[in-house]
Formats: structure tokens, sequence, C-alpha cells
């Protein structure tokens, strides 16, 4: 017979009218789980005999209306934005986790929810299990004094990270809930959030909490020296908006006059970089910058992009080196991206080739403005040296050497103006995960036309054009945050019958 779990205490489901309330009942929950889960497992590596099978689970929130009208003649404001309302009648839920690093997102998903809808908000215990191993806390490392034997052992004491729980029909629109059961409220489950922590910790090597609103991804590291320069530099600023800097081992550098924090001791340059090592430019309310150097390909791509979603930035923007494909263009030019030509495969699945990647005029113009910012050039001068056009994204780094000239004739067909590795990805993925996006690319070759990389050619160019790119991005990601999530935010992104949650 088949023991029964053993349980925290159980919280009843209660109602709220009140955001802050919710959110705080959603903390409770949350901690008293953790609080059982993290207990049972130092017990368990104690050597102790538990009780039974342990089980704490996330908790959840909840929202049944009966009409499709909303309250927006109250608020007008309201009716504009692209989330914050549920698609017509019925029961939404989605479970929650980490409500301390989460706490200002679900405020506002909260209050959103509450002002278009006037009804009540439900807070309460769902059944979906927290894996133990989402349950360490940051610094935890206590499985790692088990055997072999007690390791393998877990399974038969605690839940495991359950993959059918964590899976992207939501995000891809192919999620169908099952008679009886309520439409999801937000993109991920609180399972699939925690899994894309877990592996952006991994990954970047810096932890989660650090990761700020507004990201930058690049492919070569030059641009992540310059941006580890520049975030010294305003850390040396006492007026500067920033307020910290992080880098890979969770190292920070406080802004002069800042006094340390606790966790600031706990930071370790490590011996090696991290596979895409992340670093972190912070203002207190989040909306500073993160850079991830991806490294090179549409897998690596694909792959930071998947996690970083679930931190629900607004806004990301690739910025890389790219092939020229136009005689016009000279090394050192920048090409907006307004189209993409998706041949790097990694997301067919997940976002079929049918689907357009449209240009965000509140990216494209922000992009535009940066350069013109940090150029000083305007009108003609400024079309000289950034072209307007599509880009094209293989999954084959020498595409050049592929016989008949098959994807040159493929480009050229498209009228593509340049061609990466990673820029259609990180677009796409961004479409997918309704997350604003955008690419400005800088011309590093031109291999149709003779112009290949050479390392003296390449060393100036790094020197003469890094600095300048780099600016431009952080320049436009000011622009963006000066708009507000809620203009940058773009209804283009969202589907027929969206979900709830940005």
């Amino acid at each position: 017979m088949k023991a029964a779990p053993y349980l925290p205490a159980f919280t009843a489901p209660t109602r709220h009218t009140n955001a802050a309330q919710a959110l705080a009942q959603v903390q409770l929950i949350y901690s008293q789980q953790i609080a059982h889960l993290r207990d049972c497992m130092q017990r368990y590596v104690a050597g102790e005999t538990l009780p039974g099978r342990v089980r704490a689970c996330y908790p959840f929130v909840r929202i049944h209306t009966s009409t499709v009208a909303r309250a927006i003649l109250e608020t007008p404001d309201i009716s504009l934005l692209s989330y914050g309302f549920v698609a017509g009648p019925g029961h939404y839920e989605t479970t929650l986790t980490r409500p301390e690093l989460y706490a200002n997102y679900y405020l506002e998903q909260f209050s959103l929810l509450l002002q278009n809808h006037s009804v009540a908000l439900e807070v309460g215990t769902s059944s979906q299990p927290i894996p133990v191993h989402f349950s360490f806390a940051e610094r935890d490392h206590i499985e790692g004094s088990l055997s072999a034997e007690r390791r393998m052992l877990m399974r038969d004491a605690f839940d495991l990270p359950d993959l059918a729980a964590m899976d992207d029909g939501i995000a891809n629109g192919t999620y169908e809930a099952r008679p009886g059961e309520p439409q999801p409220l937000a993109l991920f489950t609180a399972a699939r959030v925690d899994y894309s922590l877990q592996r952006l910790r991994h990954y970047t090597g810096t932890s989660p909490d650090w990761f700020q609103n507004f990201v930058l991804f690049t492919n070569y590291q030059f641009y992540i020296d310059e941006f580890v320069r520049l975030g010294h530099e305003e850390m040396r600023r006492p007026d500067s908006p920033y307020v910290a800097f992080v880098e890979p081992g969770n190292v920070v550098t406080r802004r002069t006059g800042l006094p340390a924090e606790a966790a600031d001791a706990f930071g370790l340059a490590p011996p090696r970089l991290p596979q895409m090592p992340g670093y972190h430019l912070l203002r207190a309310d989040r909306r500073g910058i993160t850079m991830v150097n991806i490294g090179v390909g549409p897998a690596n791509a694909k792959n930071i992009t998947d996690h970083v979603a679930v931190l629900r930035p607004h806004a990301w923007l690739m910025l890389g080196h790219c092939a020229g494909l136009r005689s016009s263009q000279q090394l050192g030019d920048y090409v907006l991206a307004h189209g993409y030509v998706r041949e790097d495969h990694v997301l067919d699945e997940e976002l079929p080739l049918w689907v357009p990647i449209p240009a965000l005029a509140e990216i494209q113009m922000a992009l535009q403005q940066a350069v013109e910012d940090v150029t000083h050039l305007q009108g003609p001068e400024l079309k000289r040296i950034m072209r307007t056009g599509t880009v094209a994204s293989t999954d084959n780094r020498n595409w050049e050497l592929l016989p008949a000239n098959q994807p040159q004739r493929r480009f050229s067909q498209s009228r593509a103006v340049a061609l990466d590795m990673e820029s259609a990805t990180i677009a796409a993925n961004g479409f997918r995960f309704r997350v604003p996006y955008g690419t400005l690319l800088c011309v590093s070759d031109k291999p149709l036309h003779g112009e290949i990389k050479l390392p003296g050619m390449a060393d100036h160019f790094y020197r003469e054009r890094v600095d300048q790119h780099l600016r431009i991005g952080i320049r436009a990601l000011e622009l963006l945050r000066s708009q507000g999530s809620s203009q940058l935010h773009s209804r283009k992104l969202r589907s027929f019958s969206e979900v709830a949650f940005q």
C-alpha cells in the first residue's frame, strides 16, 4: 500500500481584493512549503528515516470571471495595455514561485487583474509538487555529502523535477486545458520558472536575483570586456543611476559611497568563466542592464533566451557581428534588422517558419535614435553607416563553402543585407515569449566580396567599433526605459486568447 505523503500543515485558500495582501499570502504559503522541504532534506542528509514521502506544493493564484466586460471605463489607460486581463469568462489559474524575487512583478499582475475585472483573487496551495532541488537556498549544497546509494534513494523520499510539468505548450500556443481544468494565467508554470532559474545560475555564473529588466546579448567577449570597463567606470561615479555591478561568481562592486551588503561577502571569481557569462549593471528598481556573452551559434541563443524569458524582461537586444552581403557596405557599418530569414532551425518545432517575426516600432525607433545620439550623425550621413534590412541567420558557420552558391541565391532572393548565426533565434524567441526584441549588428567581414576576417584587420576593427556599438546598445535601452514598460510591451506579440500575466 502506498504511504501517504508527508505534507506541511494545510493552509486554506483565501480571497483578496487587495494586491499586496494577495502577494503576502503567496509569500506565506511559499515560505511554509519551502521550510518543510528544507527541514526534511536536512533530516534526510543526517540519516533520519522520514515518516513518509515528502511533499510540498507551489502556491497558486486563481481568478473567476463571468463576463467578457472589463473595467476600462473607470480606468481607460488600462485598455491600452497588452496584458493584465483574461480573454473571457471562466476560471484562470497559475502556480507561483520565488515570490521574493518576483514580488514587484506579481504585485503588478495582481493589481491589473483586480482593476480590470473587479473580482477577488483566490490564493491557495496547489497540487503541483515543488521538486526538492528547487528548494535549496542560494549557497546550499547539502546533497553533496550524501553517499551514492543515499542519493539514489532520494527518488523514494522526495519529488524530483518532472519535465512533463515544464513544457512550453502555453507559450507555443499549443496548450489545451482538459475539461474542467482552469485556463492558464501565465506563460510559465512555477516548476518551469524554477528550472530556468537553476539553468541561469549554471550558464551565466550569477544568481538570477541579479538579472535586470533590460538585457543585451552579444556573441563576442570584446563587448563584455568593454561592458566591464563601463560598469566599473559607473561605480566610480557617486551620481551614477546604477548602484552596483555584478560579475560571474556573484562578485559585487558597489557604487562609490554605498556600503557593502551581507551577500557581497560570498562573491568569488570563478577559476574559469562559465559557458555564457553574465554581467549586471544594477539599478535599485531592477531596470538596469544585464549583458550575456552567449557565444556562437543558434543553439546557445535559444538556450539562454529560453531561460531569461522566465524573468519577464522588458526588452532584449542582440549586439554582434555579421557578414555584410552588399557590395556597398563597409566594415564597421551597422545593420538594423527589420526582418529575419530563419535558417537557424533550432525553433522550427516550437515556432513554425510560416510565422512572421515582425519588427517592433518602439525598438526600431530607439535603436535608430541611439545610433544618432552616439555617432552624432543624421540624414544621409547616418544612412551611409547604417542600413535597415533583413538579416539572415544560419546554423552553418561555413555556409560560404556550400556548392553551387545555394545559400547566396536564397539570401539574395530574400533581400538580406547581413548574415549571422544568432539574431533570428533571439528575435524569434522574443516573439514566442512576448519579450520585446531588436537587433543591431556591425559588419565585420564581407565574404561574398573577398573581404574576410584577417587577424590584423579584426584587431583594428574591434578597437574602432566595439566601444561605440556597445554605447549605442546601452543608449537604446535607456531610451526604452524612459518610455515606461506599459508603452514598450507591444500588442503585436499577443495572441487571440492570451494569458493575463505580462
